[in-house]
């Protein structure tokens, strides 16, 4: 037996099994109930993953963003310090923080910076502080485009009215005193930032974090850095095993269950064991292809991409969807037109729908001929000289394969259904 008829024959089975209960289908009712069983399980199944798989450190709660933030992405020194600080204070203090992500372990070059920053966001009054800092800035520097779109505005005017001679002097005067009024509130605005960095320089818990950046070595960063490789790189597969644990035995359980049922013709236990035994296998397929993403094609794709975008050939990847597309829609309309509505396929469900098979209209009473095209849907079988249909692949009488066709009459059926 090929591939192929091995692959029918097993899917056949299962789909009996899914399908019917004692040898019969179901109804709509059972079918409703244990349409809704395998929702609940399903979705019971995919939360008991997700809780197991938290378990597992994550490259992103074992080097938190944070960490990455001070130690890998940005250069800190007194000019910009208080900034990358605020933003990383405000951020964290209006985000969602999951409790359960404070039990994974941190790295070693992580720990101290991250508790740091995590007592500076503790400590209410200083976070106000830094809310009051950035709500301050964020004025100073509207103010400074206004002043610097006065400024231009001001010397325009100025200088129409001494070229011309009739321009507005007051309206000369009254850019000015805007001008005026602006500068002095951004200057006062600037006093208030300068007294708001000093309040946080002088805090205990900043100046721990300031000396803790200013003894940072490189080897640290370095270090950091190939462990957060190595861990994008493993976590992955990581993740599957610990995946596989929660999933296999499931699957393994409702395996044997289903074997047992068959072989002792429980059918109740059957028909819920098999839709079971799917359903355990829904998940297992989806982790394994995700991994799969992850691992090989996700890591070339962006490789791949980097590489073209370092040689100015980014329009190579445009161009390679559009293929990939192209053949893709090829693919499905040879799938669609020669596999799922082929002229067999049709005469298929023409026979099985009680129509005729010339035209494709519904035949009343089983009659011999079509009343419509007047097509002659019988001919005697050549091994029981009883009834066949014309086009059907074998005798409905005594099962013989049918060797005789015709190829021309066949297209014609097709062409007019």
């Amino acid at each position: 037996m090929s591939v192929g008829a091995t692959f029918k024959n097993t899917f056949g089975k299962v789909k009996t099994h899914l399908t019917s209960l004692d040898d019969q289908p179901l109804g709509r009712a059972a079918l409703v109930i244990i349409i809704f069983l395998d929702l609940f399980i399903l979705v019971s199944i995919f939360n008991g993953l997700d809780a197991h798989t938290r378990q597992l450190s994550s490259p992103d709660a074992y080097i938190p963003d944070t960490c990455r933030e001070i130690v890998v992405k940005r250069q800190w020194n007194p000019t910009n310090r208080i900034e990358n600080l605020s933003q990383l204070v405000i951020s964290s203090s209006t985000g969602y923080y999951r409790g359960e992500d404070r039990k994974h372990v941190r790295h070693p070059v992580c720990v101290p910076y991250i508790d740091l920053v995590e007592q500076i966001k503790s400590d209410k009054a200083l976070v106000g502080i830094f809310q009051e800092r950035s709500r301050s800035d964020r004025e100073a520097k509207e103010l400074q485009r206004d002043i610097d779109a006065l400024k231009g505005a001001y010397d325009t005017s100025l200088l129409e009215t001494i070229a011309t001679r009739q321009g507005s002097p007051a309206k000369v005067n009254a850019t000015k005193e805007d001008f005026l009024k602006k500068t002095a509130e951004l200057d006062t605005l600037k006093v208030k930032i300068a007294g708001l960095d000093q309040a946080i320089d002088n805090d205990g818990k900043v100046k721990l974090l300031w000396a803790k950046l200013q003894s940072l070595r490189e080897q640290e960063r370095q270090t950091l850095l190939s462990d957060l490789r190595t861990l994008n790189f493993w976590y992955p597969v990581k993740k599957l095993g610990m995946q596989m644990i929660f999933l296999l035995p499931l699957f393994i359980g409702f395996y044997c269950w289903n074997s047992a049922s068959i072989k002792k013709n429980r059918g109740l236990q059957t028909l819920v064991s098999s839709h079971l035994l799917a359903i355990s296998f829904i998940p297992i397929l989806c982790k394994i292809v995700e991994t799969v993403y992850d691992i090989i094609p996700k890591k070339l794709l962006r490789t791949l991409i980097d590489l073209l975008e370092s040689l100015k050939l980014v329009a190579i990847w445009h161009y390679l969807i559009i293929a990939v597309a192209v053949v893709a829609a090829l693919c499905l309309i040879y799938l669609f037109q020669k596999k799922l509505f082929s002229l067999e396929k049709i005469i298929e469900r023409r026979i099985g729908r009680g129509e005729c098979q010339n035209c494709g209209r519904h035949l009343p009473g089983r009659s011999p001929a079509c009343p419509f095209c007047g097509f002659v849907q019988f001919t005697p079988c050549s091994r029981c000289s009883k009834p066949r249909h014309v086009y059907g692949t074998y005798c409905r009488e005594c099962g013989a394969l049918t060797k005789e066709s015709a190829p021309a009459a066949r297209h014609e059926a097709g062409t007019a259904g």
